[in-house]
């Protein structure tokens, strides 16, 4: 597993490779302007290896901001461009809340 706490922000992420092609994401803390740069370097690097599926455990993330909406939909644009599957899981209510009211909950998958 690889533990991942980025520069100046409030946001951590644990990323754990599972048979090689299914790759859990945990995040914990803030996804904001300040992390989202950090993180999606990491998830460029998990998108350009094997992963069929990402899963992206939110059980711990407390806040999302527009740049963090960004990031969501980069990932799940670019999962799909590749004939893989993303997935959010334990998402806490404020940002299920957050979903909601941008619409992204329409073409997330959510468990």
């Amino acid at each position: 597993m690889l533990t991942l706490q980025t520069e100046q922000t409030h946001c951590n992420m644990e990323i754990e490779i599972k048979h090689g092609t299914e790759t859990v994401i945990c995040l914990s803390g803030q996804l904001d302007t300040l992390s989202s740069p950090d993180l999606e370097k990491e998830i460029t690097a998990i998108l350009e290896g094997d992963a069929k599926k990402v899963i992206l455990d939110g059980s711990k993330l407390t806040y999302i901001s527009s740049a963090g909406l960004r990031l969501l939909l980069i990932l799940q644009k670019r999962m799909s461009q590749k004939g893989g599957k993303f997935v959010l899981r334990n998402i806490q209510d404020s940002i299920m809340e957050i979903f909601r009211i941008t619409g992204f909950i329409s073409f997330l998958t959510i468990e």
